[in-house]
């Protein structure tokens, strides 16, 4: 009688738990670029266009590996330490069809996989190939959804991971993490604008190179970081993605603080930061690097204002966490408070259906 009751109990508990709130399709969605998208039926055969999406479905799915039926390969080949995580994680990852480097797909692969949707990054659907890639997906019967972790990364990443959640039902984790992200926007924001005098000038430099100077970023990607914070890029006058400034314009310019930008395992740099990086060697490599003529004398090195962080936050919707390390290491007299350690271990716990460890953002100056 005592075990009836309490099977009884157990049963009215649950009942009184709110049912998780299921998409009803066939789903018509806008995606990132504003095309209207329908979709018939709950995703299970995903293409991805950028390998990099995998992040952002791994935030949302607990296993985004059993529904990919092809993959870009360009996270494979830029960042493989992060490839080799959801590999630990998720074995079959090594048996998903590559359709493509990130830049070209096959069509004859994405053909013969039956897909039932295509998820493309913004960047791929502004390129003329990026185009006929989503007119013959489309003619062959799979709709595509093109999201954007790039472009105003700030104000849209939100936006898009609700989008995600949308389309493969999984509102309630995707809500979730917008709502957490946005809060921590709104957190820097409204810090900055109860302090509105002016921060220290940045240089942010992309891959940095011991021969020539320098590829600075501009207010765009990963430059509209610095803005957020109150401070002041010296490359704000460049294009919006930046480029190539002369060591004489950079000594003109003499920047407060430098942060220069890389990959793991010294990719397209020597500087070493990012998935599975250790912080030991991400510090020394980023010692080396500003031990260049161009950089050595600047009074950002001489001050020991030097940071680190990986490139590819630029992808992917972790870049919150780039968003408060700026704001640490820029303005640390109003944001001292801001650990992004601890986003980063939140997220882990919440939503991460692979932890990301690793060296994702380094000063120079141990603290």
């Amino acid at each position: 009688m005592i075990m009836r009751l309490l099977a009884l109990a157990a049963f009215l508990i649950l009942a009184a738990l709110p049912a998780r709130a299921e998409v009803q399709y066939p789903l018509t969605v806008t995606d990132a670029i504003g095309r209207e998208v329908t979709i018939p039926a709950e995703p299970k055969a995903v293409l991805l266009g950028s390998g990099f999406n995998l992040v952002a479905l791994s935030l949302v799915h607990p296993d985004p590996v059993s529904i990919l039926a092809g993959w870009a390969s360009d996270m494979k080949g830029d960042n493989p330490e992060i490839y080799a995580r959801f590999k630990d994680r998720f074995p079959k990852i090594e048996e998903v069809p590559i359709i493509g480097d990130g830049i070209t797909m096959s069509f004859e692969a994405t053909l013969s996989l039956k897909a039932d949707l295509a998820i493309l990054a913004n960047w791929q659907a502004d390129t003329e190939l990026g185009k006929q890639a989503i007119g013959y997906l489309e003619q062959t019967g799979v709709p595509v959804v093109v999201v954007d972790f790039n472009s105003d990364a700030l104000n849209n990443t939100a936006g898009n991971m609700r989008l995600l959640g949308q389309v493969m039902n999984r509102e309630e984790q995707a809500n979730a993490f917008a709502d957490f992200y946005e809060a921590r926007v709104k957190r820097i924001r409204d810090r900055v604008a109860e302090h509105r005098e002016p921060g220290p000038t940045v240089l942010m430099d992309a891959f940095p190179n011991p021969e020539k100077c320098c590829f600075a970023y501009g207010t765009g990607g990963l430059g509209a970081f610095i803005a957020i914070t109150g401070s002041r890029n010296i490359a704000e006058s460049l294009p919006a993605q930046g480029g190539i400034i002369s060591s004489e314009f950079l000594v003109a310019a003499e920047p407060d603080v430098y942060i220069a930008t890389a990959s793991p395992g010294g990719t397209y740099s020597a500087f070493s930061i990012g998935p599975g990086v250790d912080p030991n060697d991400a510090r020394e490599t980023l010692a080396r690097a500003v031990s260049s003529p161009f950089l050595t004398n600047l009074k950002a090195v001489k001050d020991g204002r030097v940071h680190g962080l990986w490139n590819f936050f630029n992808a992917v919707p972790l870049n919150i966490l780039a968003a408060e390390a700026f704001a640490h290491w820029l303005r640390p007299e109003i944001f001292g408070d801001i650990d992004p350690d601890a986003t980063m271990k939140e997220i882990n716990e919440r939503f991460a259906a692979v932890p990301f460890d690793g060296a994702y953002w380094i000063s120079l100056k141990s603290k």
